[in-house]
């Protein structure tokens, strides 16, 4: 089984939990593509580093789930970065750079954020009226968020549409840091 990301649920609301992420570290790309396209572009990519496509052919354990992110609420529409977590308790010292200068990593810090999960195709239509959803219902619980808006899936695009699990993750806002 694949392993997920680790989080603790903080509070849970009627619409939405309240997570804290440990720490992590992301193989990231940037793809500058429509939404539909982005994942699929930049997956070869991260599956090859943790294919052993990296500076010391080590295998990295496949994990869940792939992140497709979006900064900023004015963002380009296209400007995507589709991430995969790095197993647990692994740290920027001590992964292996790869060898494709598309793959970044990139060190999160323990992070407070607000998730809501779903079943079916994570379409773009689907996706924008969760996070719309999501935003609203944390107004009403008045929890201030980033402007990132995260789209984890977790299941292989082979698995049957409605069978898919995925989530909304959406950073709170926690003021200067």
């Amino acid at each position: 089984m694949t392993k997920r990301q680790e989080y603790k649920v903080l509070q849970s609301f009627p619409d939405f939990e309240v997570r804290e992420y440990l720490p992590c570290v992301l193989a990231q790309v940037k793809v500058s593509a429509n939404y539909e396209s982005a994942a699929s572009i930049a997956f070869a990519s991260l599956f090859r580093y943790i294919s052993k496509g990296n500076k010391t052919a080590e295998k990295i354990a496949m994990t869940a789930p792939v992140i497709a992110a979006q900064s900023g609420l004015k963002s380009e529409e296209n400007d995507w970065y589709v991430s995969f977590v790095m197993p647990a308790g692994s740290n920027f010292a001590h992964l292996p750079h790869p060898n494709d200068p598309q793959v970044k990593l990139k060190e999160l810090d323990t992070q407070t954020c607000i998730a809501l999960s779903f079943r079916g195709r994570a379409t773009l239509d689907v996706t924008k009226n969760r996070i719309e959803q999501l935003r609203s219902a944390a107004k009403r619980e008045k929890i201030a968020l980033s402007d990132e808006n995260r789209i984890a899936r977790f299941d292989a695009p082979v698995k049957p549409g409605f069978m898919h699990y995925n989530e909304i993750v959406i950073p709170v806002f926690l003021g200067e840091q």
